[in-house]
């Protein structure tokens, strides 16, 4: 697990059809509280500190799962024998703009090339006669949106496409700016525009979505399984689905569910409620491989809030309970196109998690504003935000935060390998 200095943040990386395709790893360094916050001074070290915790603390699996791993280098990290343990397959070499482009550094991003690895070139913002050797040999050359206008923006491509590489926007945070930069070919993309609600006045949530909410509806008001059942049969994927589930190995079942009533009472309440709340980011068609990157950002909402609420009111079961779904709930209105209150509305759910959901009031909106907090670049939300629930030490939200990514990666990549099976 990670010491009690360091946090791992990763932001996730799209592409054109807002699958989840990599992170970029982000160093976070020094205790809370302390006033040191992340200030990268030695860049070096904040980079070797980044793939320490990715290969050994963390392991690659917890803080990755199936994805890569783009990693910050300047010119001391690139001729570091450190980066020769990296593996080429898992690792995307990020160089970073304070790199000067002399000759040895393109010699050296050469071999590295020869070797498998990937390479990216951050923060262009120009095409210069002294970056053009690099430009020519990265893989991936990354566009920093916010220096540039649309104007410049749509310069900056037509130079770069010359080059034949691929093109990744940085700092995408509206969907307006997604449709720009995919409008202009850009093929990847980063930031936090997928979850970034856009509300449409009137929409209407599609059947399996009703289907869904009027399932964790009915599941809350604890209804007979009989109506419960019913509702199941309105979507004949959804029945498929939790045959599938209950049949699992994750399941440590000795017989096989054959009948929806038998998989409803098999899997329980609790459990089912999850499920539901899970799948209603990822829909019943089976049919797409890769993940939303939304299910994975609330899953790891989700089960980080529930490990947190276990420290701030130990042995609270509800209190547990209710933390998971607003972390999985905090997400919807981005996924349905609904303002949060509306969405609210067709659920029965209790008071301190719509104040959670609403207001981010209460002991649970404390949470799940940090929790929020664990996404940004910038320490000093989180550092706030943690003052606000001192029961919670750093090491105990750093060991949470690698758990719920773990978590959150395995959902993830049993998904890809339903459908691969399905397909």
């Amino acid at each position: 697990m990670p010491n009690s200095q360091t946090f791992l943040g990763r932001q996730p990386i799209l592409d054109r059809d807002q699958q989840l395709l990599a992170y970029e790893l982000l160093f976070r360094n020094g205790p809370l509280g302390s006033g040191n916050r992340a200030d990268i001074l030695n860049p070096t070290h904040a980079t070797a500190t980044v793939v320490a915790n990715v290969f050994a603390e963390f392991s690659v699996n917890d803080a990755l799962g199936p994805y890569q791993g783009f990693i910050n280098v300047d010119h001391d990290f690139l001729f570091s024998d450190l980066i020769e343990v990296l593996p080429p397959h898992l690792a995307v070499l990020e160089i970073l703009e304070s790199v000067e482009p002399s000759a040895e550094v393109v010699e050296r991003c050469q071999q590295l090339r020869d070797k498998g690895f990937t390479l990216v070139l951050d923060d262009v913002i120009e095409v210069a006669e002294e970056n053009r050797p690099l430009l020519a040999l990265a893989d991936i050359i990354k566009v920093d949106i916010m220096k540039l206008d649309a104007d410049q923006l749509r310069a900056l491509v037509d130079e770069l496409r010359c080059f034949g590489k691929k093109l990744l926007a940085e700092k995408v945070e509206t969907v307006e700016q997604f449709e720009l930069c995919k409008a202009l070919g850009f093929e990847l993309f980063q930031g936090y525009f997928f979850a970034h609600p856009v509300v449409i006045v009137g929409k209407k949530i599609n059947p399996t979505q009703v289907t869904l909410l009027r399932l964790l509806s009915l599941i809350m008001q604890d209804a007979e399984t009989s109506e419960i059942e019913n509702a199941f049969k309105l979507e004949p994927g959804l029945v498929v689905n939790l045959l599938r589930l209950t049949n699992s190995v994750s399941c440590g079942l000795s017989i096989k569910v054959t009948s929806l009533r038998h998989a409803i009472t098999v899997l329980g309440r609790r459990q089912l409620q999850r499920w539901l709340q899970l799948l209603i980011y990822t829909g019943c068609d089976r049919s797409e491989l890769g993940v939303n990157p939304l299910q994975q950002l609330a899953a790891t909402r989700g089960r980080l809030m529930e490990l947190l609420s276990a420290r701030v009111q130990v042995r609270d079961h509800e209190f547990s309970d209710q933390a998971f779904m607003v972390g999985i709930m905090s997400l919807m209105p981005a996924l349905l196109g609904m303002a949060m209150e509306d969405i609210l509305d067709q659920l029965p759910v209790a008071q301190r998690v719509r104040q959670a959901l609403s207001s981010r009031g209460g002991a649970l909106g404390h949470l799940l504003h940090l929790v929020e907090c664990t996404e940004l670049t910038d320490l000093d939300p989180l550092e706030e935000a943690c003052s606000r629930l001192p029961g919670l030490t750093t090491e105990c939200l750093a060991d949470c935060l690698a758990d719920a990514m773990y978590w959150a990666n395995n959902l993830g990549q049993e998904r890809v390998k339903e459908t691969a099976v399905s397909a």
